[in-house]
This record gives structure tokens, sequence and C-alpha cells, in this order.
């Protein structure tokens, strides 16, 4: 049973989604110092965007990746009028 289907995404742009993304990032104490990138991706019914992190320490991966997946659950990227 796919318990996610009842669930729909919240609509937002690209800064939005950014500064979402940082701040959850500069909440949690290992991953202060991660960079990333937003990179948008043909729609499909998982997911529009993606983050590409850089800069993680080996320590923080998990809960960087973590964060991440949280957010790309809850946010799809608005489309461009």
């Amino acid at each position: 049973m796919d318990t996610e289907t009842g669930f729909a995404k919240t609509s937002a742009t690209l800064d939005e989604i950014r500064w979402r993304v940082a701040r959850a990032l500069d909440r949690h104490p290992l991953c202060r110092d991660v960079e990333f990138d937003i990179v948008g991706m043909p729609r499909s019914s998982k997911a529009n965007w993606t983050i590409s992190l850089q800069s993680v320490a080996p320590d923080a991966l998990w809960e960087a990746t973590d964060i991440v997946s949280d957010i790309q659950e809850a946010y799809e990227l608005a489309v461009a009028a």
C-alpha cells in the first residue's frame, strides 16, 4: 500500500527551496558547513528537483541526506510562468 498517495507536495520557488534547505542544514550542528546546489530535473511522480551536496564532512553525510530527503518529500519546484 502506498502511504504517500494522499499527501500533496507544496509548490515552492527555487529561492524558497534554497532558503528552506539552508536553514534546515544550519540548524544541525554537523551540517552547518555543508554547501549545496539545487538541480532541477524533468518532472516525475517522485520529484522535479534534487540537491547536489558539496563539502560534506563524513560524519555529516547521513544527517544532511536525511534533511534533504525530508524537504524533497514536502516541496515541489514551482513551474516558471
